[in-house]
């Protein structure tokens, strides 16, 4: 996982852009000028839908995006420039075409139930000239990007002359495309790393009834066959995964509460592509995307889905290693002031925790009852040498952080080489700092950081030191 963190890739969407709209308020009346709901206003939202939300899901994730579409020239057109500025994806790769209209689909909320939806929008195939306009982006940038997604809403941007074209510019350029594909026809996909359907839209574009393994490696090597395909995928709502390169693969998943499903085939697409761009294989990629789409259809509405929210997920089902929940200050920074903001409560403690014994496990155990989140600043080597002298410590920083990183009560390790953690609590500022019971009628360093101290007493006998005398001794405890 911190090789994801550490990556920023590339990465192309081509696809229908469009604007989700919504109109938020209650109902407590019938109009008396026909039998409908009068609905009062009191917030109207707007997110990126369509190929936007897979943008969304991307930035979300740490990618760079790059985008190319064909959108109206009128003041949706404006207002989805403006969108995409805010969460800083370029538009150079937009086309205006005249007399067209960018997609807004408005939906009016009363007491959180959709009562109606209305949409402004263009469906008819994009002019020639767009198409050209298109395809001639992609030939500009696809060099530089790592991967290319072709979202396809059906919306007429994603015509046989776009798909093909962009399909033939980046395997020129040697780069995979993902495709989330749309209709019954895949063929304008031919040439593409892999298609998302899900089994529903396999089984229509396959005319195969998904119901066994069987049928469901038919339908793989149909679309792996029909569309030329590197590797044939699709994904199988709770049951996870299946793809098709070599052999056939299932990667099930685990999504705890499932709130809404919205959105949750562009999460896919883009964590996978995220993946991929960042060097994993088809078979590390696919388990990243079931986790990323099990974070999400457990929001409310179309969601996006953060590295750290996989990570949390992933240590959820004890499936993340140790070295998953060792972070960098910088990290531990920006990981703390986002779990502060979901309403998490943080508790801090530090220590060297050199030889790992029961009063050491006791002390984190009850220390993690206290909150949400327990963040355990570790001394480096060289800060323990400081503390305890030229013998000290016995193991390494490295071998210290993993160990402790294995334990059940702790979330994250952080090292630090300072002689005190004074910023590293100023700058997570815990809602629990806790403490070993010997600092009882002492200044405790960076408590003034903290909402609160709690000091948590040792276990009698079970130290470090004790540990080192013992075995220096030659006995059994």
């Amino acid at each position: 996982m911190r090789r994801l963190h550490d990556s920023h890739p590339r990465i192309l969407v081509i696809g229908d852009l469009m604007i989700d709209h919504y109109l938020w308020g209650g109902c407590e009346r019938i109009s008396p000028e026909a039998p409908v709901q009068v609905v009062d206003i009191a917030r109207e939202t707007t997110v990126l839908g369509g190929a936007g939300n897979v943008i969304n899901n991307l930035v979300a994730l740490g990618a760079r995006v790059s985008v190319g579409a064909v959108i109206g020239d009128d003041e949706n057109g404006e207002e989805l420039l403006s969108m995409l500025g805010i969460i800083g994806v370029g538009t150079d790769g937009l086309i205006r075409q005249a007399g067209r209209k960018t997609s807004k689909k408005s939906r009016i909320i009363a007491s959180n139930q959709q009562i109606l939806r209305y949409d402004k929008e263009s469906k008819d195939s994009i002019a020639p000239e767009s198409e050209n306009a298109v395809v001639s982006y992609v030939e500009s940038v696809v060099k530089e990007c790592d991967i290319v997604i072709i979202s396809d809403y059906g919306k007429g941007v994603i015509t046989d002359a776009v798909a093909g074209g962009v399909i033939a510019a980046a395997k020129s350029a040697g780069k995979k495309v993902l495709v989330d594909p749309k209709g019954k026809d895949y063929r304008k996909y031919r040439g593409a790393y892999l298609l998302t359907p899900n089994k529903k839209e396999a089984s229509e574009a396959t005319g195969i009834a998904i119901n066994d393994d069987a049928s469901l490696k038919k339908a793989l090597l149909n679309l792996k066959e029909t569309c030329t395909l590197e590797c044939s995928m699709i994904t199988l709502s709770e049951d996870g995964i299946a793809i098709y390169d070599e052999s056939m693969r299932r990667f099930p998943t685990v999504a705890k509460e499932v709130f809404d499903v919205t959105g949750a085939g562009d999460t896919v697409i883009a964590s996978l592509s995220f993946a991929l761009s960042c060097g994993l294989s088809i078979d590390e990629a696919a388990p990243f995307a079931n986790h990323a789409a099990a974070v999400v259809v457990g929001k409310i509405g179309s969601a996006t889905v953060t590295l750290s929210e996989i990570e949390a997920y992933e240590s959820s089902l004890h499936q993340s290693t140790s070295d998953m929940h060792i972070k960098t200050k910088d990290e531990i920074y920006a990981l703390s002031e986002r779990l502060k903001k979901e309403g998490k409560k943080v508790v801090f403690t530090n220590g060297c925790f050199d030889i790992l014994h029961v009063g050491h496990v006791k002390y984190l155990q009850e220390a993690k009852s206290y909150g949400d989140v327990l963040i355990v600043g570790l001394n480096s080597d060289s800060s323990v040498r400081e503390l305890k002298g030229p013998t000290r410590p016995v193991n390494t920083e490295a071998d210290r952080a993993y160990i402790l990183a294995a334990l059940e009560s702790v979330d994250y390790v952080v090292l630090f080489s300072e002689e005190t953690p004074h910023d590293l609590i100023k700058n997570i500022a815990p809602d629990i700092l806790v403490k070993g019971g010997d600092y009882e009628g002492k200044a405790v360093v960076g408590a003034e950081f903290a909402k609160e101290l709690r000091l948590v007493q040792f276990v009698d006998g079970k130290s470090t030191t004790a540990t080192i005398a013992r075995i220096n001794e030659g006995t059994t405890c």
